[in-house]
């Protein structure tokens, strides 16, 4: 897997490489590249680029010092952007929501269209169902024993506990991935933590949503009929805040669409990007 320099340190990611448009899928916490493993093969001649952001199944630790709350996040998306001198993007995102704060931190000079396909928005960072392991990470030796327990059968699974991202049951080998990094290294925990406490205050993660109105470029919606931990309604308020917004909804799925309904989803991302790629 290619590593690419950023200030705040390595970032590993996939490029599938070939002519057609940049997409770049980001995933959430502490997932990786293998989030979109069932989508990426479906999207028609398109130039996929999967980074593993430190959320904390990344594995290589950040420089210490680096600023990996939700909105130095999107720094480090948007300095990944540039190192690999990408120009208009197709920004896509699910289950975490922070690549929208590239608008609002002023660098999304290189998106063209964005994706935000069933993900934390408005003043759901991170949505009430998490907020419990923020809590708990925040205490001595909270990391280390939420990574020790995310091993269980009943936290994996559990349909009132990381289970309730899909209907799918999402594969061991996944999480043992996902995980693993924290499980093995301090420094990788220590970035865990900081990301999973590093959300600010509810009024600026309002004010950094609204700044997504100044986004008049392709957009689209992409919202699970039956998520548990992303408002439905937050789907269609999006849609309404983008300038060019647009709303599908997904029946069949949670959060994690790209589990549940992939062939569907692709089909929904190949029709955006045939319709963005003609209107440019």
């Amino acid at each position: 897997m290619p590593t690419i320099d950023v200030p705040a340190g390595p970032i590993d990611y996939v490029d599938t490489g070939g002519d057609g448009p940049v997409v770049v899928l980001t995933h959430g916490f502490p997932m990786d590249h293998q989030q979109w493993r069932k989508v990426v093969p479906l999207l028609e001649g398109a130039r996929c680029i999967l980074p593993t952001l430190p959320l904390g199944g990344h594995r290589v630790p950040m420089r210490p010092g680096t600023d990996l709350s939700q909105g130095g996040q999107a720094e480090i998306l948007a300095d990944f952007l540039e190192a690999l001198d990408l120009h208009d993007v197709t920004l896509v995102m699910n289950d975490w929501g922070g690549p929208q704060l590239v608008v609002a931190n002023g660098r999304a000079d290189r998106v063209g269209a964005m994706v935000l396909v069933a993900c934390e928005a408005f003043d759901n960072f991170p949505p009430p169902q998490v907020r419990p392991v923020a809590k708990a990470i925040l205490a001595p030796g909270g990391t280390w024993l939420f990574v020790r327990l995310m091993q269980t059968a009943f936290l994996r699974h559990g349909r009132k506990t990381w289970g309730i991202l899909a209907h799918a049951r999402v594969p061991d080998e996944l999480y043992d991935a996902w995980f693993g990094p924290a499980l093995r290294s301090r420094a990788i925990r220590r970035d865990l933590r900081a990301f999973a406490t590093g959300t600010p205050r509810r009024e600026v993660l309002l004010e950094w949503t609204e700044a997504l109105r100044t986004f008049d470029r392709p957009a689209l919606v992409v919202w699970a009929e039956d998520d548990l931990m992303m408002p439905r309604e937050h789907g269609a308020r999006l849609a309404e805040l983008l300038p060019q917004g647009r709303l599908v909804e997904v029946a069949g799925a949670r959060t994690l669409i790209p589990e549940d309904q992939p062939e569907e989803l692709a089909r929904i991302l190949n029709g955006f990007l045939a319709k963005t790629n003609k209107q440019a």
